[in-house]
Formats: structure tokens, C-alpha cells, sequence
């Protein structure tokens, strides 16, 4: 395989704080390559000085070995609010968007050398059919409304035109930047599917386990500074991973037994610390550097306490809620019970995040009624992510909501305790909220929200922005939970291992629960699909057989005659005249030959014409026949 990247010696760091130093890899073509590490230690930071957008500390250097082409996909793409979803995405295009402004700027001066130049371009690169390949692309990512301005698009179909904004320029490599943020889960597949059999060299973050698991043959480990290579799948990546961190903690603890040892002797021999033993001396001061190596990962800790939940949570009867003409729920009737946790799917725009403010009480129903029990503690967790005040700190954000919270066991936790278990230690307290990245401000947000202590917990899009270790701890504490769950999410993996029930919305206000995991449904789904083109093909066949059965009872239908064509009309009329002016000659022949006056050689030739006469007559009419068989 052909090399398409080298990185030597690439560096980032902010301030005293250092997210990698020298490192160096190569990406090769055919390369689908996943970057993991946790939040805030530089994933996004390496994608931007691979695209060219950042660039690394202390020299460092990214060389493509060949003239590729490279699109790069950011977490959050700025797009111009007034301009048209189709003029916006065409204008995007890349180099073929250059190759086609210049046709079109080339034709507008009338220059006939710089239009032929253009059209060799657009020849070489197949453009002609260029709006169509945008339509289509669009429609793909189920965006039609190709008139709407991209101010008006929702999180979710921003996203989707940056995608497709993406595809359309056909670059040989991609880097993406968590693709699946804020997609629903039947554009995460198409997108998935479609990554899957392209031929294009791929680096992205994500933190969708099951597209990184069948999308990409390696992965790329960012711990402590350090970068390493898995030549697999996310399984492997995992598999590996263990397999390293035993090897290097074997290698610690064969350093430490050596270095007691090494110690014994540095401190009963000071008189040998010169000459020949400064070698061991030396040795001894890399030994004690290994021994110190610790593996202990920072991991998020949750440990708070979930209030009591009483019988009665909250009840549905006949819930209705319409925007304008557009019928959101439609009489939906539910009671919830203790320890349920339902997952809520449907496409982007069905009404999920409007059914959560339902339940909540933050919109009122246009019809039915909901009835909340009074032990009812709601934690909800909105997409849309914390508010804060400008200038507001770490600490701020938790301290106003209490001074303490209380753990699992009932003990009393400080604010700052709660801190430090969700991976903000005391240097970061005084930290202002803005200067977060995206990983901890969400983690910040989730503390909030726990702190409460709520019996039910509405989770609305949980895993964006968060690394995979801490949707692991996540998906732990969940899994231990002592109230109700309601979530949202496009992340299959998280939704399978935290719910047991679906709620399924549809346009038109419909709510269908389905028992059983996301994975579950969707095999559920596929297999009735699958059933129902059996069905159509069964039904075709049926059909096709009662129609030949039908045909062959009746008697066979005459062929369809055609008509005849211009010349051969012509052809018969000139036959037709042909005919009568032999029928009046041999008429004038057979008068002369009936008056007996003729001399012999006169009477010869009349009765040799007579002969040719009937000769030409016969194949005119045989001739006038098959033509008018035809018609």
C-alpha cells in the first residue's frame, strides 16, 4: 500500500499543560483509522494539525507522499445563515466547486480559450452532472427542503449538510471529527454503510463503538503523551490494550523489585560511587524513573445517592400536542413504572426532545392529561447542554446548586469532592466554564444534574462530546440506577446496554413501544422488511402467473400491423398506376389482334408484348399484395 502520510515529531501544548510530545506515525492509502483518548488530551487538537488548520509546537512536520486530495470535518462547521442548504453544500465542493466556478466565470466573459481550458476541467473530472450529484448526496442524508436557509436548519441537519458538503468534494482522505454528533441513527447507518465499501483513506474520532468497530481496521491510542498503533477493530483495540497495560505494569514491577535491590546496594557502598561503578550509578537513576511509572487511569466516579421513588411516577391518558397543523403525540396513554428504562428513537424533527418536555412540564399537552407523583425527583439532561453566566467558574456552576451532595452509602460529599470524582481536580476549580472543551463541559453538566440526587433521569443525547471512557463509567452507574431512565440517543451501543424497552416515534404523533434492545429492533425491523418484499415478490409472481394462465385460454390475438412506411406507400400507388396503364395497353393490343388486318410481323410483336404485358402484371399484384399484407 502506498504511504499517504507521514507525521514526525508532532507537539501541542497549552500553556504548562502538554496533550502530546514527539510523536510520530504513518497513515498508508486504504488506512480507516479511529483516534481514541480521553477528553482534553488532545484528539481534536492532532485532527486540526493533520488538516492544516493548527499547526504543531517545536518543528514538527505532516508531509502527504502524493497529491491527494484531503476534506476535513469538523465537530462544528460555520455556514453562511442566509444562503440556500443546496447553494451553501454546491459551493463547498472543493476543487470540483473551483473547476465549475471558473466554467461558469469563463463562459460569462465569452472567452472562448479560458471556456475551452474550462471544459477539458469539467470533462477530466466529470462535473456536468454536478447538481445532481448534490441532490442526490442531500437526499441520501434525508435533506429535501434544498430552498431552506441554513439558519433555519436544526443541530442535526446542519450536521448533516457539513457530511454532505464533505462527500461531494470525493477527496482520497477523510478526517473527521465525531461524525455521528447530533445524526439520528438511519443516517449514522447510511453513513456507516457508505464508509464501509468507499475505497478513501479515513482518521476520525468518535465515540460510537459499534461505527468504529465496522468501519475501521485500526486504532490509534493517545495515553499520556504517547501515541499507539492497533493494526484492527475496536474488539482488537480493547483486547490489545489489556494486553499492553500487563506487559508495561510487568516491566514496572520487575523495575521495582530490581530497584530495592540496586537501593540496598547504593546505600551500603558509597565508598563505589566513583570509578568503575558509575555505569551502575547511572543505570540506577533509570531504573528508579521506570520503577516510578504508574498505569492508574483517571477515570470518572460516580457516586451519588437516588432519592426514594413512591408508586405512582408519572401517567399518561390520552396526551395530545400539535405545532400548528403538525400533530406531534397523538393521544399517547403510558404509565411508567419503577426502575423502567425506556430508549426513545425516531428521526430528527419526529418530536423526541418535545415528548421529553411533556413529560417534564416545561410545555403543556393541547389535550389528555399527565399526572406526576409526588416522590418524583426529575434529573433531565438536555441536549442542548448547560447554561452558564460569563465568567462563571468550575466551582461556581457546582456551588450554587449546593455545598454538599450526598453519595450512594448517604455519607455527605463536599462540592469539591464531587469535583475531583468527575475528573476536575483543584487546579481546574477556578477554571472559567467557557475556556472548557466540549468533553468537560458536559461532564460538568451531568455533575449538576446528579447532584440533585433525581429518581428519574430524562437523558437527551448523553454521549455527545463525551470520550468512550467515560460513557463506560456511565453506562456502569446506569446500569446500577434505583429509579427510572428515559433516553435519547443515536448511539446503538449505549442504547443497548442501558435500556430493555423502546419507545418508537413516527410522524404523525405515533408513540410504539417495543420490548427489547435497540439492536433487537432493528433486526426486528429488517427481518419485516425482508418478509414484506417476499410478500410484494410472492404477490408479482401470482399475478404474472393468473395473466399467462388467462392469455394462454384465449385464442391468440392477431399480431399488430404496422403501417406502412413513407416510401412503401409511394411503392403501391406507383404499382397501382403501373397496373391500370398495362390493363389499357393490353385492352388497345387485344382490339388491334380482333381485326384480322395485321401483317405477320406487326401480329408477332403484339402477341410477344401481350406475353411481356401479363408477366409484369403478375409480379406487380404479387408485389401490391405483400404491401398491403403489411397494412
Amino acid at each position: 500500500m502506498a504511504s499517504y502520510l507521514q507525521a514526525e515529531n508532532l507537539s501541542k501544548s497549552y500553556g504548562e499543560r502538554v496533550l502530546f510530545r514527539n510523536i510520530s506515525f504513518n497513515i498508508n492509502e486504504g488506512d480507516k483509522i479511529a483516534l481514541i483518548a480521553p477528553n482534553g488530551t488532545g484528539k481534536s487538537s492532532l485532527l486540526k494539525i493533520l488538516a492544516g488548520i493548527d499547526s504543531s509546537d517545536r518543528g514538527g512536520e505532516v508531509r502527504f507522499m502524493r497529491d491527494i486530495r484531503v476534506a476535513f470535518l469538523d465537530q462544528h462547521t460555520d455556514f453562511d445563515p442566509a444562503r440556500t442548504l443546496f447553494d451553501e453544500v454546491y459551493s463547498r465542493m472543493g476543487e470540483a466547486g473551483r473547476i465549475i466556478s471558473e466554467y461558469e466565470r469563463a463562459c460569462a466573459a465569452e472567452d472562448r480559450g479560458r471556456i475551452e481550458r474550462a471544459m477539458a476541467a469539467m470533462d477530466a473530472g466529470g462535473w456536468w452532472n454536478a447538481e445532481q450529484r448534490v441532490r442526490q448526496v442531500l437526499s441520501s442524508l434525508h435533506l429535501t427542503r434544498l430552498d431552506q436557509r441554513m439558519g433555519e436548519l436544526s443541530g442535526g441537519e446542519a450536521k448533516r449538510a457539513a457530511i454532505a458538503s464533505m462527500l461531494l468534494q470525493e477527496a482520497d482522505f477523510l478526517v473527521m471529527d465525531e461524525p455521528t454528533n447530533h445524526l439520528d441513527i438511519d443516517v449514522i447507518e447510511f453513513l456507516e454503510g457508505y464508509l464501509q465499501k468507499s475505497r478513501c483513506t479515513l482518521l476520525m474520532v468518535t465515540h460510537d463503538r459499534y461505527f468504529l468497530d465496522r468501519v475501521c481496521n485500526t486504532v490509534f491510542e493517545l495515553d499520556r503523551g504517547n501515541l499507539y498503533t492497533y493494526r484492527g477493530n475496536y474488539s482488537y483495540f480493547l483486547e490489545k490494550r489489556d494486553e499492553r497495560y500487563r506487559n508495561m505494569q510487568a516491566d514496572i514491577d520487575k523495575s521495582r523489585n530490581l530497584l530495592r535491590r540496586e537501593l540496598e546496594w547504593i546505600r551500603s557502598t558509597p565508598q563505589a560511587r566513583t570509578g568503575k561503578a558509575r555505569y551502575r550509578i547511572n543505570a540506577f537513576y533509570d531504573l528508579k524513573q521506570r520503577a516510578s511509572v504508574s498505569l492508574a487511569r483517571q477515570q470518572m466516579s460516580i457516586d451519588v445517592a437516588t432519592s426514594r421513588l413512591g408508586g405512582k411516577i408519572i401517567d399518561c391518558e390520552d396526551v395530545t400536542l400539535h405545532f400548528g397543523q403538525r400533530c406531534m403525540i397523538d393521544r399517547f396513554s403510558y404509565k411508567f413504572s419503577r426502575y423502567e428504562r425506556v430508549g426513545i428513537v425516531g428521526k430528527n424533527g419526529v418530536g423526541k426532545s418535545t415528548f421529553l418536555n411533556l413529560l417534564t412540564g416545561a410545555i403543556a399537552p393541547d389535550a389528555g392529561r399527565i399526572e406526576r407523583g409526588e416522590t418524583l425527583r426529575i434529573g433531565y439532561y438536555r441536549q442542548q447542554g448547560m447554561e452558564f453566566r460569563p465568567g462563571q467558574t468550575v466551582f461556581d456552576i457546582v456551588h450554587e446548586i449546593a455545598e454538599t451532595a450526598t453519595a450512594a452509602d448517604g455519607h455527605t460529599v463536599s462540592a469539591m469532592s464531587m469535583l475531583n470524582r468527575f475528573l476536575f481536580p483543584p487546579e481546574t476549580h477556578a477554571k472559567h466554564v467557557e475556556v472548557l472543551s466540549g468533553g468537560e463541559r458536559r461532564r460538568l453538566y451531568l455533575l449538576t444534574i446528579l447532584m440533585r440526587n433525581p429518581n428519574f433521569l430524562i437523558l437527551d443525547e448523553p454521549t455527545n462530546d463525551l470520550d468512550i471512557m467515560t460513557l463506560n463509567v456511565l453506562e456502569d452507574y446506569l446500569a446500577s440506577f434505583k429509579g427510572c431512565l428515559l433516553i435519547v440517543s443515536h448511539d446503538r451501543y449505549f442504547l443497548d446496554k442501558t435500556v430493555d424497552h423502546l419507545f418508537i416515534m413516527r410522524d404523525g404523533g405515533t408513540v410504539k413501544d417495543f420490548v427489547g434492545t435497540y439492536s433487537e429492533y432493528r433486526e426486528y425491523i429488517r427481518e419485516d422488511e425482508a418478509e414484506q418484499a417476499r410478500a410484494a415478490r410472492a404477490a408479482e409472481e401470482k399475478a404474472r402467473r393468473a395473466e399467462a394462465q388467462k392469455a394462454a385460454q384465449q385464442p391468440p390475438a392477431a399480431a399488430p400491423r404496422r403501417k406502412l412506411s413513407y416510401k412503401e406507400q409511394r411503392e403501391s400507388e406507383a404499382i397501382e398506376a403501373e397496373l391500370a396503364a398495362l390493363e389499357a395497353e393490353k385492352a388497345a393490343i387485344e382490339a388491334r389482334l380482333g381485326g384480322g388486318t395485321l401483317p405477320h410481323d406487326e401480329l408477332q410483336r403484339l402477341t410477344t408484348r401481350i406475353g411481356e404485358i401479363l408477366e409484369r402484371t403478375d409480379a406487380l399484384e404479387t408485389r401490391w399484395i405483400e404491401l398491403n399484407d403489411i397494412s
